[in-house]
């Protein structure tokens, strides 16, 4: 690829920005506002050890699976994705790779992020990669490059990491003794507390939670105790959220089977069928989620994902590794079956729905609408552009749907839902997508030209809505 084109001859000071109200908007109302990141993936370990990379493959492309399914798709063997081969090589397939993926976000991302943390202004091909590499690496030993110090300079104030029920917490009790500016506070995600179509993972899984809530779980009753011991646990530990990834919501208007016996069964080790799967679901999230509301939390809901779909893979390389989709499960009256059997004793808490298809944008947009009360400035959230939909297109959608169906200047914005310390710069493409979205009104004249209050729901958006939404301060750990 010819490098007589650098980066910032498209990515420059105005990319994404296509009036000069848009631009106002966004360098003077959103670039430098602080980023609450209240969903991600990060390693909670890596933050508290302030870790140093070694280099920019270790840091850049272990675990990122968006860039080893383009990999995979141009036809690279995974000996140099997943596989044995040296981080340099793994690097090299990348860096030839990402010439190949213009018009997919990772050629956004993959620029924004050498250009903000490494200001590599080359645009990165396999002519290049040995230069670029060293000049990352390098970048990479020194101080203001461990994670702590990549967190602050995207002017990130929070992190929010996922973490089962069964977790010590012993990382984020260290990190709020330490006199760092950034806060880092535990999400609640009890995924495998109620995945009981394997019983003998299940009854494996149960141990563990035993051991942490320092009790037998011989009864459903005590799984729900073992449960508010955890909630309880992580709720001195700084958590005020949960998460939940489900391919969606379940919901059950009459007692269909016996709690009880389900669970006696799958403790005995044996298989229920699909429907009683399903009750179990709705009756442990049901009863979890009138746990978080005791405690002020906010619940997180992330839908639609269609995982694990290739098994030969999967018996191969695991979960979590590239082979998941869009999947295109009935959502509506479920989900409003669930909702409304925590609303009518007055026990949803604070909720975020992510949709993973976005032919149910306006579903779940509208479905928010259902449950607001007035109590809470935006309690129910149509969540940002998730995984496969945070991109412009993803992200322009979202936020139409939500201007249309609801009041964009209530929303939380943006987050990273990432494994990697370098994808903040993805805070940085919604605010610009963003601005652009108002400021092509403002050129259209569908909205006035009022730079000052269009700005602050600009501010609110990027950051003030998350910052008042969400209960985080250093004062929540009890230690």
């Amino acid at each position: 690829m010819s490098q007589a084109f650098t980066i910032d001859k498209f990515i420059n000071e105005h990319f994404l920005l296509h009036n000069e109200f848009a631009q106002r908007l966004y360098h003077q109302f959103a670039a430098n506002q602080p980023i609450i990141d209240y969903h991600n993936h990060l390693p909670p370990d890596e933050i508290q050890s302030n870790r140093q990379f070694e280099n920019l493959s270790q840091i850049w492309l272990a675990g990122d699976h968006y860039k080893w399914r383009a990999m995979r798709t141009l036809g690279i063997n995974e000996n140099y994705i997943t596989g044995n081969a040296s981080d340099w090589e793994k690097f090299e397939k990348w860096a030839f790779t990402v010439p190949y993926t213009v018009r997919n976000p990772l050629y956004h991302w993959t620029h924004l992020e050498l250009q903000r943390y490494f200001g590599v202004e080359e645009l990165l091909s396999q002519e290049n990669a040995k230069s670029v590499y060293e000049t990352c690496n390098e970048q990479l030993a020194q101080p203001g490059f461990t994670t702590q110090g990549l967190l602050s300079k995207m002017n990130v104030e929070v992190v929010c990491t996922t973490d089962d029920p069964t977790d010590t917490l012993e990382n984020h009790r260290q990190f709020s003794q330490s006199d760092s500016s950034l806060q880092m506070y535990p999400a609640f995600r009890p995924d495998k507390a109620y995945s009981v179509e394997i019983p003998s993972i299940y009854n494996t899984y149960l141990e563990k939670l035993e051991k942490q809530a320092g009790l037998k779980i011989q009864s459903y009753e005590d799984l729900l105790a073992a449960l508010q011991n955890r909630i309880d646990f992580f709720h001195a530990n700084g958590c005020r959220l949960s998460d939940h990834g489900l391919e969606h919501l379940v919901f059950f208007p009459t007692e269909r089977f016996n709690i009880e016996k389900l669970f006696q069964s799958i403790r005995s080790g044996q298989s229920i069928q699909y429907e009683e799967i399903q009750y179990f679901k709705f009756k442990t999230l049901q009863a979890l989620c009138k746990m978080y509301h005791a405690k002020g939390w906010v619940q997180q809901f992330h839908l639609g994902a269609l995982r694990n779909t290739n098994t030969r893979q999967l018996s191969t390389l695991g979960a979590d590794t590239g082979f998941d989709s869009i999947g295109d499960f009935d959502q509506a009256k479920a989900l409003a079956g669930f909702l409304n059997s925590l609303d009518e004793t007055d026990q949803l808490s604070k909720t975020v729905l992510y949709n993973l298809n976005p032919r149910d944008n306006e579903v779940f947009a509208t479905m928010t609408g259902n449950f607001n009360d007035g109590k809470i400035k935006g309690k129910l959230q149509f969540g940002s552009g998730w995984w496969y939909l945070d991109q412009i297109d993803g992200m322009e959608k979202q936020l139409n749907t939500l201007s249309n169906m609801s009041l964009l200047s209530c929303f939380i914005g943006m987050l990273t839902d990432s494994r990697s310390f370098l994808s903040f710069p993805r805070h940085e493409y919604f605010r610009r997508i963003l601005c652009n979205l108002i400021g092509t009104d403002v050129e259209k004249g569908l909205l006035p030209a009022d730079e000052a209050w269009l700005g602050k729901i600009v501010a609110d958006i990027c950051y003030h809505n998350a910052k008042n939404y969400f209960d985080f301060s250093p004062d929540n750990f009890q230690v």
